[in-house]
């Protein structure tokens, strides 16, 4: 398989655990934080919804340098909104992926701050980069819905909650 194939269908895999995640938001603790340094959990989710639109930023830019970015978080409210923002991200990330050659993912491509570079790949490596992110949210989000007695879906096998119900 090659590389960019190898993507595309890594991002349709996080978009459907994580679908499966969004789907059991509990909007009614959108303030939920297990600790006074945690992100608040409607921020967290919507923060992991809006890395499956990086693929199409990553491909179209050479970099993302914080201090000259106008980029603002989105500020969602519902699981409706959050699962219709995980659609979307996901499509314009799987368009990106799907309107390049393999050659496309071998420029670098760096994050910045007011031109001091933090980190820098390929884009291809900064893509598999917001794959991990996705997934090591995703799991900062199953611990807070463990902490409120949310039952955990599967994300690469079963939970206690699906093995044991």
């Amino acid at each position: 398989m090659d590389t960019l194939s190898q993507l595309k269908s890594e991002l349709e895999n996080e978009y459907q655990i994580t679908k499966s995640f969004i789907e059991l938001f509990p909007e009614e603790k959108n303030e939920y934080a297990p600790h006074e340094k945690s992100m608040k959990m409607m921020p967290l989710a919507t923060h992991i919804v809006e890395i499956f639109g990086w693929p199409a930023t990553i491909l179209s830019t050479s970099e993302l340098d914080f201090a000259k970015n106008a980029y603002k978080p989105t500020h969602l409210s519902t699981r409706k909104e959050l699962l219709k923002k995980l659609d979307d991200d996901y499509e314009n990330g799987k368009k990106a992926l799907e309107s390049i050659q393999e050659e496309d993912l071998n420029p670098s491509w760096a994050i910045k701050n007011n031109g001091e570079e933090l980190m820098k790949w390929s884009k291809y490596g900064a893509i598999r980069h917001s794959l991990n992110q996705i997934t090591h949210h995703r799991a900062q989000l199953g611990v807070y819905y463990r902490l409120n007695d949310i039952p955990l879906p599967g994300s690469y096998g079963p939970t206690a909650d699906s093995q044991y119900s």
